[in-house]
């Protein structure tokens, strides 16, 4: 077989008909070009929302769940141990929130060489006393250096700086609850614990993480603020948050640690489970969307490809009366849609990087989402491959059946018709 000679002819039947091939490589281009747009933005707009909420949710969270016993004394005797025991108004074990010997066990987390740090916090709910009005809320107690290095809280101070919670009783509140009290930096803010400890602490910056829920109840200030409105020693912590190198360990490492450490742990995907199946959904749309425009562009293909065989009956019972084998005829019409394919998806490759580039610098500014100023774009290579991929696969699919009814014709008929 003489790839080169067949690929002269369907170079020959592709100027033979150049508009109609025009029109189909252009199909693919556009396909291919709202597919990479679409995935690069979808993915993107999945990367912002990950930034948002599971950047600021650690890999796996140590604490201490309220709840029931599960053994109740009744169940421990060796007289009803094995008969079915209903025990009613069963009260939650009273055993704090506070988490038993945390300074051994964040010690030991440390020297573990699958965590990249941990970050002790209290979190606490308060009261925001502005007059006689008081609104709820709830104060995490951090360590700054700690909760800077794994969450990057910095990026969603809008005013201040996250390095002034170490002086004495300072607070960053939520631009929500700032707004609402009228409060700027500087002010001096009164909370009430759950206890019914009084503090005047200091407005010394302003967070905005884009979440309406979150900024109209989350404040923080540091470990010893907390520990200290709280009235609990320097060793109080009620969580243990944990940054994995391995994100996808964090399954399996929440249930090592609740075994050897006997606290409740959590995961950053059972956290964040319905948010990560919308992110997975928004995908599945733009990857369907895309796919069905290339089939639409391999119908085109399809069309002029039987046109082609139609006008061109002569030309392929001359090819096959000059000794070409149906094999030949086949690969020439195969040949014609992978140059359409290549063609069209290469210009599609193309168009479709500049639709992401012009995207990408479209401006998008909202309050909301401060550290945001365009919209968001992924250029990840894959959606490339997987675009320049598949339109080859579709003008290969589009094109073979037409090819496998070219190289079927009988020359003599078409001859004796003539």
């Amino acid at each position: 077989m003489n790839f080169k000679l067949i690929f002269n002819i369907a170079i020959h039947l592709l100027r033979a008909r150049l508009k109609q091939s025009i029109v189909a490589a252009v199909g693919v281009t556009f396909g291919i070009a709202m597919f990479i747009s679409l995935v690069s933005f979808m993915n993107g707009l999945n990367d912002l929302l990950d930034g948002l909420m599971l950047n600021r949710t650690p890999h796996v969270l140590l604490y201490n769940e309220i709840k029931p016993s599960e053994n109740q004394p009744i169940s421990l005797s060796e007289t009803y141990k094995n008969d079915v025991n209903f025990v009613n108004s069963v009260k939650p074990k009273d055993r704090g929130k506070a988490i038993y010997n945390s300074k051994a066990i964040m010690h030991y987390l440390k020297q573990d060489q699958r965590i990249i740090d941990v970050a002790p916090k209290i979190s606490t709910p308060v009261f925001f006393n502005s007059g006689t009005i008081e609104i709820s809320g709830v104060i995490n107690g951090i360590d700054v250096l700690a909760e800077e290095k794994l969450f990057a809280l910095s990026d969603y101070i809008v005013e201040g700086k996250i390095a002034d919670l170490e002086q004495n009783n300072s607070i960053i509140i939520g631009k929500g609850l700032a707004d609402k009290m009228l409060l700027v930096k500087g002010d001096i803010i009164k909370i009430t614990s759950a206890k019914g400890n009084l503090a005047s602490l200091k407005i010394v910056g302003i967070s905005q993480i884009g979440i309406a829920d979150i900024d109209n109840t989350v404040s923080y200030t540091s470990l010893d603020t907390a520990q200290k409105l709280l009235g609990e020693a320097t060793n109080y912590v009620t969580d243990i948050q944990i940054k994995l190198y391995d994100i996808t360990t964090a399954p399996a490492l929440a249930r090592e640690f609740h075994s050897k450490f006997y606290l409740d742990t959590i995961d950053y995907q059972t956290a964040n489970s319905q948010f990560e199946t919308g992110s997975s959904v928004r995908s599945i749309i733009s990857y369907a969307v895309g796919i069905v425009l290339l089939i639409v562009a391999g119908f085109g293909i399809y069309n002029i490809l039987n046109m082609m065989i139609f006008e061109k009956m002569d030309s392929i019972a001359i090819l096959k009366a000059t000794g070409f084998s149906g094999n030949d005829v086949k690969w020439i019409f195969i040949s014609l849609s992978l140059i359409i394919g290549l063609v069209g998806g290469v210009f599609g490759l193309l168009f479709g990087f500049i639709f992401s580039s012009i995207i990408d610098v479209i401006p998008f500014n909202t309050a909301s989402l401060p550290t945001v100023t365009t919209y968001p774009i992924n250029f990840n290579p894959l959606f490339y491959v997987i675009g320049i991929t598949f339109a080859l696969v579709t003008t290969i699919i589009a094109g073979l059946f037409p090819a496998l009814k070219a190289s079927k014709i009988d020359p003599v008929e078409i001859i004796r018709g003539k």
